[in-house]
């Protein structure tokens, strides 16, 4: 094999690489840097935005989240949506590229129509599904009933608080839906010419052919989809906390609802800044191990599993 030649450095076209990333690390800098860095230094203090006094206390905040069984409660339901919104998400997002990649006819326009959720407001999506989830009057258990089931108290049941803010959240899939589109068209076609050619079936087809090499894109939104569920707020402040209810069941309470209560209601920024460190270690954590676990399941084309 002929050694690679190594092509000479061109001052001017890294310049221009530099000048055009530029304001994307002007920006990094000024709103994501420079803020973790006061947030994390906010997290040693007891600052009280109403009376603007800034006390350092140490490790404090920290201590009181080891002692707060709230701060528990509000991981593990978090924790628990996770587990169920990726791999639904991720499922369905799959059959409906699936679906969209076979349709012949009229494929822009079902494109269209499964990518409008994804543009409703999320103020919006709420109050239609507080509507659609109303356990009496809703039109799921409705549809339900039609079938003879007895359709459960969606929002006021402990048990189904969860599975309902899932529910609402398929009703974005279309991001993830798109992102497997692309990946599923790049798949060569004459591949599955030499399976059928071979006499191999459409799951093996599919198991053998689409899912290795779609398998990095999925691998993408897992680590991003996880990333996101972790850090659900809207659906679940949307659905028990908008009308600022203080009733809402303990199911509903996630981490970042819990944080923001920390911030927005106590106006204890040293507390909710801990909070969000917190989170972020969290999330740097499972997303490594993600990472870790992916590096020996993901096909690469070209390369080799490690």
């Amino acid at each position: 094999m002929a050694a690679r030649v190594k092509e000479p450095y061109n001052k001017r076209e890294a310049l221009a690489g530099y000048l055009f990333i530029l304001p994307w690390i002007v920006g990094f800098g000024l709103f994501t840097v420079i803020s973790m860095t006061y947030s994390f230094g906010l997290s040693f203090t007891d600052y009280d935005l109403s009376t603007d006094v800034i006390i350092p206390v140490g490790i404090d905040n920290y201590r009181l989240l080891v002692d707060d069984p709230k701060v528990l409660t509000s991981l593990s339901n978090t924790f628990v949506y996770a587990i169920l919104a990726v791999p639904l998400e991720l499922a369905l997002a799959l059959v409906l590229a699936l679906l969209l990649q076979g349709a012949t006819r009229g494929a822009g326009f079902f494109r269209v129509i499964y990518y409008l959720p994804k543009m409703t407001p999320a103020v919006a999506t709420a109050s239609v599904f507080l509507l659609l989830l109303n356990g009496n009057t809703g039109a799921i258990n409705w549809f339900l009933g039609l079938f003879g089931i007895p359709g459960p108290q969606w929002l006021v049941d402990p048990a189904w608080v969860k599975p309902s803010i899932v529910i609402m959240g398929l009703w974005s899939v279309a991001g993830s839906m798109v992102i497997l589109l692309a990946a599923l068209q790049n798949v060569p076609r004459e591949l599955y010419e030499a399976a059928e050619t071979d006499g191999a079936p459409k799951w093996s087809q599919f198991w053998r052919i689409t899912l290795p090499l779609i398998s990095p894109t999925l691998f993408f939104l897992v680590i991003v989809n996880t990333i996101a569920s972790l850090q659900i707020f809207d659906q679940a402040y949307l659905l028990f906390y908008r009308d600022g209810n203080s009733n809402a069941p303990d199911a509903a309470l996630f981490f970042g609802v819990y944080l923001y209560q920390a911030a927005f209601q106590q106006f204890n920024f040293g507390l909710a800044a801990a909070m969000a460190w917190l989170l972020f270690v969290i999330i740097l954590g499972i997303t490594a191990v993600q990472i870790k676990i992916g590096d020996k399941l993901v096909y690469y084309e070209g390369g080799e599993r490690k």
